[in-house]
């Protein structure tokens, strides 16, 4: 696939796909004669593994970089990069669960003024005109 298609596909920039392979963030993707990028099917998976942790996850670019170095260092390296992984796991999974204790106050405090509206327009369809 061409940059172009890679970029319309997983809805990135073309100048994010560059610099995410010139950081790291992606493995150095292969070049046609010509010099222009061709994405293999493995290069796209690891464009949305890279897209789904950054803007899902929210993961730090520099703990994906020493993942995705680690993983060019082939198996020997498959305990630590499951130790990254499960690190950023818990945090993932802390993050949630604020998210979740925030979203919970929130529906409360919704809730509080829906009683206290209803309350409001109760009182004033009671009153004589």
């Amino acid at each position: 696939m061409s940059i172009a298609e890679v970029s319309e596909k997983f809805n990135l920039s073309q100048d994010t796909l560059r610099y995410y392979e010139r950081i790291g963030l992606i493995p150095p993707v292969h070049r046609n004669k010509s010099g222009i990028r061709s994405y293999t099917e493995e290069d796209c998976k690891w464009v949305d593994f890279i897209k789904c942790m950054r803007q899902g996850a929210g993961l730090p670019v520099e703990m994906l970089i020493e993942y995705v170095t680690l993983s060019r260092q082939g198996d020997n390296t498959l305990e630590t990069r499951k130790g990254l992984l499960v690190e950023q796991r818990g945090r993932l999974a802390e993050k949630i669960e604020e998210l979740t204790s925030t979203l919970l106050r929130l529906d409360d405090k919704i809730e509080r003024y829906e009683q206290t509206i209803l309350l409001k327009e109760k009182t004033l369809k009671q009153q004589p005109e």
